[in-house]
């Protein structure tokens, strides 16, 4: 990993669906991270026109940060990513994306200083529209709805646009604490020491269910399947 230097994080970028239809999905767990965020600073988010999304600002002086949840849905975040670049002035490297992560477990944590897309249609936006790959994204795990592959695909959108069951969310509240944490880490200590940390988490609930031989089952929304069939101009992209 390049080593991101402390102090360099200016914008932090979670990924989702906007709507309430969409509110609680898996797909939106990087919305979730940022309203948590926002929550405790007690500021709340307000529609930017000029930046495609919801925005707010947290902390003063040099740990200030600038939170965005682009709202042209999922495939075309990188929009909304690339206005707040240019109206403040900022670079990729300054950038930190969160994002969900349907190969990682529910639990678990993957930070990275650059890469591909991985299948994730707004990781792809974003790549596209920044004209590269060199950003900062941590990877939220959310888990695959199967581990047989044709399965696995034929359930993903399902899964994606479903809600955390109620034995996740135990899980869930401590990969967003743990998230915070992270964030306030690399603002310190910078991406690789920060990543030292995120990457070899577990959430304690998560281990727990794996040591009982009971980890949680995925379960899709209504919402979600009739997103499934949706018309394209309107549908959320994984």
């Amino acid at each position: 990993m390049t080593a991101s230097p402390a102090g360099s994080l200016q914008l932090l970028v979670g990924l989702g669906n906007p709507g309430d239809k969409y509110a609680g999905t898996r797909h939106n767990v990087g919305f979730m991270a940022l309203e948590r965020l926002a929550a405790a600073g007690g500021v709340p988010f307000k529609n930017q026109a000029k930046l495609q999304g919801l925005f707010c600002e947290v902390g003063q002086g040099a740990s200030r940060l600038r939170l965005l949840m682009p709202q042209t849905f999922m495939n075309e975040s990188g929009r909304s990513i690339r206005a707040a670049l240019d109206w403040y002035g900022l670079e990729p490297g300054q950038l930190l994306l969160l994002v969900d992560d349907m190969d990682l477990p529910l639990g678990r944590l993957r930070l990275r200083a650059s890469g591909g897309a991985g299948g994730h249609n707004g990781l792809r936006s974003t790549i596209a529209h920044l004209g590269g790959q060199d950003f900062a994204r941590l990877r939220i795990g959310i888990g695959a709805p199967s581990a047989n592959p044709v399965e696995r695909k034929e359930r993903t959108v399902s899964h994606v646009l479903g809600r955390f069951q109620a034995a996740e969310q135990p899980i869930l509240a401590e990969v967003l604490a743990e998230v915070i944490s992270g964030i306030d880490l690399i603002q310190r200590l910078g991406l690789e020491r920060a990543a030292n940390r995120l990457n070899s988490f577990v959430a304690p609930s998560a281990a727990k269910l794996v040591e009982a031989g009971a980890p949680a089952k995925p379960q899709a929304s209504s919402s979600a399947s009739s997103s499934a069939s949706s018309p394209a101009p309107s549908r959320p992209s994984p």
